[in-house]
């Protein structure tokens, strides 16, 4: 192995000794597997998600917002849960709230939550659904082993949803953190970057 390898494996391993043995609360009574975020943990990843597999976690960290149809740029903070309970698809929970210029917390702001769906083909779906009254349907494909890319096939809006029409995101790790750029056409506007964000992992 190269210098460069081993200095990896020792970075990983150095970041996993605060992660490696937490995981999601755990439901004593529940009858069937509990989910779980830490592959040290509860059932095997199913084959069908190996693909997916440096997504599990729970991860945490800052972000930008910004958009012509807004008064931005904004900060955010977010933490977003993938996890899994031996089934061929990923649980995916975002819950994202407000920072102002110093870091304090103003507000809770979006959650999303949905299922990573890989299919034979290496084809990935990813729905989500938004507290703001959007349905999501993404179709991609992994880019490399620890990136991917999806864009919107389909998008389902409530009355009193934003004008979104299409969505493009690109998740990828970044030394051991998962960063990600959000795109969106909405408001009359051509699709370009929404919001961007980089998250450490706290879980896995």
């Amino acid at each position: 192995m190269t210098a460069s390898g081993d200095e990896a494996i020792a970075a990983a391993e150095a970041r996993a000794e605060t992660t490696r043995a937490r995981n999601l609360p755990l439901w004593d009574d529940l009858p069937i597997p509990n989910d779980t975020a830490n592959l040290r943990e509860g059932p095997n990843l199913h084959d069908a998600c190996l693909a997916l597999l440096p997504l599990v976690g729970v991860w945490r960290g800052e972000g930008e917002v910004d958009y012509p149809t807004i008064e931005g740029p904004y900060k955010y903070a977010q933490q977003l849960t993938i996890s899994h309970d031996g089934r061929p698809f990923l649980v995916h929970e975002s819950r994202a709230w407000l920072l102002d210029e110093d870091g304090n917390v103003i507000r809770p702001a979006a959650r999303e939550s949905g299922f990573w769906r890989p299919q034979e083909d290496d084809t990935i779906e990813l729905l989500l659904t938004h507290n703001t009254g959007i349905v999501e349907l993404y179709y991609g494909k992994p880019r490399n082993q620890t990136s991917w890319e999806l864009g919107t096939d389909a998008l389902i809006r409530t009355s009193t949803a934003k004008d979104v029409t299409a969505a493009q995101r690109l998740y990828g790790l970044i030394e051991g953190s998962l960063g990600y750029v959000e795109e969106r056409a909405m408001m009359g506007q051509e699709m370009q970057p929404h919001s961007s964000a980089l998250l450490r992992r706290v879980v896995g």
